[in-house]
């Protein structure tokens, strides 16, 4: 592979050029347009427009760029595709909340599309140094971001919080990335995986392989690498918190597939076993832990975590329907996901904070569709059809099923069922208790089209998800069946 970067990759890199040529003009515009929060929101809105339609031109590539650090196949497509619409509704969701809080919007706008930027370059990293830098760039966004809201103590507890602790689970995937590197003297994924072969029982490689699955679980918020995500979920942002939620969990989820499926398939006995384990715990814990809770963002903090666990089950598949359906729910789970912040947003005036159950009482008679969006994004958290959160779990655990993981599918469907006691039971608050507080939530354009767009998106794929599915199936083959050829060859 020769070294170096030529002239045509640049044409390959498109879409990241034009998201950090994007962050730059915010950072202008902030300056020539101070405080006219819409004036930045439209600007940064255009700069995730234009980056999305960049994607177009590399709708079926398959390359590899930059000497070999760079994949732009259809995997990383559908997965910059999930960021980009995730930080979309981010910025929407936004407009009002910091007018609220009283943040700098260019900062704010600007540290946003770095974050994405970072998950861009996760996605289509095919090199472990690329990797890392992918993801510092998204984690130290985030870490601002989390503390972004300066007079708020529990905003600057969660930055203190994320940050030490993605700290120590950073130096715990390093020192897992630097043992692949050691044992088979590459960063380069692909070339990796067949250093690997013959090597299956090398304990350096089985202990490289576990450190490496404890740090991403730090990212993704599995158990028992979880503690962090309760606590900054509640105290960061709340667009912010919908934002993590959906994007550093996915971008998480595409190095993780990049590693396991392309660079070290010849242990997926090894990685399949922790990832099973990894799955049943994440699932279980998050669940019962959400029965409890009366502050929402910490409850949907725990679903969160219940919801890596089910991600997982097709990590542990790992077939191209696995890893599809895997992939479709990530773009599920982040329109259910980032709909309901969007509740809660629209929920947070100067006088009430908008994030308890009691704060949710009587909303079907204050505003029904917003009761009906939190309805319908409840049910799809739980699974119940016609949602898209139905059709989702309905491919996981077939892919599950598929694989011969019975008992893991079985686990699966019974914490579903789990969950539907505390989704239901805001569901009541919302539609059979009248008891009210504060003055009335408003619900702005930005806002109101970010929840219109999160309800229409969890209907369809509900009713109609098959394209989508066949082009995420599409996708996982790219990745799956590189690393498989990878062994072989």
């Amino acid at each position: 592979m020769p070294p170096g970067i030529s002239l045509s990759d640049f044409y390959y890199i498109l879409p990241e050029i034009v998201l950090t040529a994007g962050a730059l003009l915010v950072l202008v515009a902030d300056v020539l347009l101070p405080r006219r929060h819409r004036a930045l929101t439209w600007v940064t809105v255009g700069v995730l427009v234009a980056t999305t339609v960049s994607l177009v031109p590399f709708a079926s590539a398959r390359v590899e760029v930059a000497g070999g650090l760079i994949a732009v196949d259809p995997f990383a497509l559908f997965f910059k595709f999930i960021f980009l619409v995730a930080a979309l509704l981010t910025v929407l969701m936004s407009v009002s909340y910091l007018e609220v809080e009283g943040g700098s919007p260019g900062e704010y706008y600007f540290l946003i599309l770095c974050s994405t930027l970072g998950m861009l370059i996760m996605a289509g990293g095919i090199d472990l140094i690329t990797s890392f830098i992918g993801l510092e760039t998204m984690a130290v966004s985030f870490y601002i971001l989390a503390g972004f809201i300066k007079p708020s103590q529990r905003s600057n507890e969660a930055a203190v919080k994320y940050f030490l602790l993605g700290a120590f689970s950073l130096g715990v995937l390093l020192y897992g990335m630097s043992l692949l590197y050691g044992i088979s003297g590459t960063t380069n994924l692909r070339v990796m995986a067949k250093a690997f072969v013959g090597q299956e029982r090398d304990p350096l490689l089985l202990l490289a392989v576990i450190l490496v699955v404890a740090g991403i679980g730090f990212k993704i918020a599995a158990v028992p690498f979880h503690m962090w995500a309760p606590d900054v979920y509640e105290g960061a942002p709340t667009p912010v918190t919908a934002f993590l939620s959906v994007g550093s969990k996915a971008a998480s989820f595409a190095m993780l597939l990049r590693i396991f499926l392309e660079g070290v398939p010849s242990m997926s006995p090894d990685w399949r076993l922790l990832f099973e384990v990894l799955a049943i715990l994440t699932m279980t814990v998050g669940n019962l832990a959400a029965l409890t809770q009366s502050n929402i963002k910490r409850m949907l903090a725990y679903s969160s975590i219940a919801h890596a666990g089910y991600l997982l089950m097709g990590v542990v598949a790992g077939t191209d329907r696995g890893v599809a359906a895997m992939m479709i729910y990530l773009l599920i789970y982040g329109f259910m996901q980032m709909g309901a912040f969007a509740v809660v947003v629209m929920l947070r005036r100067r006088d009430v904070m908008g994030e308890d159950l009691k704060d949710f009482s009587g909303l079907h008679f204050r505003n029904p569709f917003a009761a009906f969006a939190m309805l319908l994004f409840m049910l799809s958290l739980g699974g119940i059809p016609p949602t898209a959160g139905f059709m989702g779990k309905f491919w996981l655990f077939g892919a599950a099923i598929e694989s011969g993981y019975y008992w893991l599918a079985v686990i699966g469907v019974l914490n579903s069922a789990v969950s539907l006691y505390y989704y239901l039971r805001l569901v009541v608050f919302m539609y059979l208790k009248s008891e009210t507080s504060g003055s009335e939530p408003t619900c702005g354009p930005a806002l109101g089209f970010a929840l219109g767009a999160a309800v229409a998106a969890t209907l369809l794929l509900g009713v109609f998800p098959r394209p989508v599915f066949e082009w995420a199936e599409a996708s996982a083959r790219a990745v799956v069946g590189t690393g498989l050829l990878a062994t072989i060859r």
